[in-house]
């Protein structure tokens, strides 16, 4: 399920949001410190942000600038003001798109599906393994966190793959082994080991720390 922080100083308007975004099958979470939006960021870990631009303390112009030092979450402006020079200001700090009040909600939605769907290649042919905000593309074999592609080898795609397929259990060692097997790839136990490390790592990276846990004497779990 996406996730989407709505960040509104006008409590009804985000309460209407979020019960637009829960009716539509998304999780919708509803900012309340406007003076730390990266903290707020930080706890949803959303895959979109709804940003009004007239907040409180700082508009949303500055943290949309601060959003894009560190993620590339695709961000959908709320405005009052539909003119030219604020959608131009809007998309040169890194928006995705705009949309102006009073919105239709069939419109909304249009454009915020639209975003989810070229940021993370949403495809009912191709199903999508979701865990903690990281989607893994079972399609094109990519994976996909607050906005950012992770390269995974393919090795590394078929060990995330058999884990998140099992989250919450533990895999054994010889379980992936088995499924490495299966590609015709000749894997052994230092083998499974180094690139179970380097897929830590990548994950590490990308601040997903923690993400595969190890089951000493027995294999790996993802939880």
């Amino acid at each position: 399920m996406y996730r989407i922080l709505i960040v509104e100083d006008d409590p009804g308007i985000a309460e209407g949001l979020r019960q637009l975004m829960e009716n539509w099958g998304l999780e919708a979470f509803v900012a309340r410190n406007f003076q730390d939006i990266l903290g707020e960021f930080r706890a949803c870990q959303p895959h979109l942000v709804l940003l009004d631009i007239s907040l409180p303390f700082f508009n949303g112009y500055y943290w949309c600038g601060e959003l894009r030092k560190l993620s590339r979450v695709p961000i959908l402006f709320l405005s009052s003001s539909g003119d030219n020079m604020s959608i131009v200001m809007a998309v040169n700090l890194g928006a995705d798109d705009f949309i102006a009040k009073p919105f239709d909600q069939r419109v909304l939605m249009a454009k915020l599906q639209a975003l989810l769907r070229r940021t993370y290649d949403f495809s009912a042919a191709a199903p999508v393994l979701e865990h903690r905000g990281a989607l893994l593309n079972t399609g094109d074999q990519t994976l996909t966190f607050q906005g950012e592609r992770i390269a995974l080898t393919r090795n590394e795609y078929r060990i995330l793959l058999c884990l998140m397929e099992s989250r919450g259990k533990v895999v054994s060692r010889e379980k992936l082994m088995q499924r490495l097997w299966e590609t015709d790839s000749f894997v052994d136990e230092n083998t499974l080991t180094v690139n179970v490390n380097r897929l830590r790592k990548k994950l590490d990276a990308a601040g997903l720390t923690g993400f595969i846990t190890t089951r000493v004497g027995v294999g790996y779990q993802v939880e």
